[in-house]
């Protein structure tokens, strides 16, 4: 679909003042379209005189979909160890493939991790693509994007799904790029289309204003990031098995850019939101930064991870590291206790799926309180140190 402005043109201006991106710009007494436009169609049904059209270009698509079948998802591995999101994906890849009437694999890729093959075959793979080489060790853009692209071109999977980490989200794109297909990030749902079979990707837009629904009809693989803690982890049944194909290495060393010289680890497990099964988070409600000690030394007594409400973090009283939310991490622990976190939508989008949610706040009409299973309402400063002494005493016992 494209929007064009015909000869007719009388450059009356009132195009310019209807589009609602200002994409349209006068130039020479005629309308002109930037790269602006979203072809929404407002110019079309305001020109008085019908000199703007929307005209359907033709789409030239020459891969054979046929020959794409399967689902796939990214393995994502740190220190010999999977990510939870891995296994999440694995659980909603299963449904997806079902549904398909396909294969579910796993895209596993590092160096001596064969024996993370068994966590996804228990979480519900029938295969996975094993790719190990020393320079693979650890995750770089050069090494694992060319692996990820060799391995969809040698095997073509219908469908990819990566976490919307920090590695998945550069990963995605440049795979995506390079392959010639799209890529909905950050998505927080996942389905089948009824009407076409196609995936339909659930991702937040504009703003988490409105949820978004976005089909990839002409290109293959389809892609996508999915958000981490937005579905739960399946029960693990080791008694699955299933099919291991390794793929040799093509990665040329000399063709990885970027070196790892060193690896400093700046961030604790009180920031580790997405692996936590514990987070304590704080909000504006703390009244002033420094008591913010009292979220933390809860969190210290529960081996928690300490979460932050995007207020508290705008406020400069946590880093971005620790935000909670629409615009910061998705979490979904058994236990999330929102301290001084009044509840605003952003905030419940990151953290609703959480097992139990406690709320602790002065007012007694914060929203916080509707999607909590157990709430305290009282100052802060009072109740967490009275929690905290409490649990050193369970723990202690």
């Amino acid at each position: 679909m494209a929007v064009k402005v015909t000869n007719e043109c009388i450059g009356c201006g009132a195009c310019v003042t209807a589009c609602p991106f200002g994409a349209i710009e006068m130039r020479q007494n005629k309308a002109y379209i930037t790269e602006a436009c979203t072809m929404c169609g407002a110019c079309v049904e305001t020109c008085p005189v019908k000199a703007i059209i929307r005209e359907e270009e033709k789409k030239e698509v020459a891969m054979d979909k046929t020959e794409y079948k399967d689902v796939w998802v990214y393995l994502e591995n740190e220190e010999g160890k999977m990510r939870n999101v891995a296994l999440e994906l694995l659980g909603e890849g299963r449904k997806l493939a079902d549904s398909m009437g396909q294969k579910l694999a796993g895209v596993l890729i590092g160096n001596n991790i064969e024996g993370l093959a068994k966590e996804a075959f228990a979480a519900g793979a029938d295969q996975v693509y094993l790719v190990e080489a020393p320079e693979l060790a650890r995750y770089n853009n050069d090494g694992y994007t060319a692996t990820v692209v060799d391995l969809i071109k040698s095997y073509k999977p219908s469908v990819i799904l990566l976490g919307a980490t920090n590695n998945g989200r550069d990963l995605g794109p440049r795979v995506a790029c390079r392959i010639g297909t799209g890529l909905t990030a950050d998505c927080t749902g996942l389905g089948i289309d009824e009407e076409t079979g196609l995936v339909a990707w659930t991702r937040p837009a504009f703003g988490g204003n409105i949820m978004a629904t976005i089909l990839c009809p002409d290109h293959r693989p389809q892609m996508g990031t999915v958000r981490p803690s937005v579905f739960k982890r399946p029960v693990p049944d080791y008694s699955r098995s299933g099919e291991i194909i390794r793929v040799p290495s093509k990665v040329n060393p000399a063709d990885i850019r970027a070196k790892i010289i060193d690896i400093i680890h700046v961030c604790t497990a009180s920031c580790n939101l997405e692996e936590a099964e514990i987070i304590v988070s704080g909000g504006r409600g703390l009244g002033i930064p420094e008591n913010f000690c009292y979220v933390e030394a809860l969190a210290e007594v529960l081996g928690a991870s300490v979460g932050a409400s995007r207020a508290a973090v705008d406020a400069g009283w946590k880093p971005p590291l620790h935000q909670v939310g629409q615009t910061g991490k998705t979490v979904g622990p058994k236990i999330y206790i929102a301290c001084g976190i009044s509840g605003a939508i952003q905030h419940l989008a990151g953290m609703s799926s959480s097992d139990v949610i406690i709320a602790i706040n002065k007012d007694p009409e914060a929203p916080i309180f509707n999607v909590a299973d157990y709430g305290i309402v009282g100052d802060i400063v009072e109740v967490l140190p009275i929690l905290t002494e409490e649990f050193k005493k369970i723990k202690a016992s």
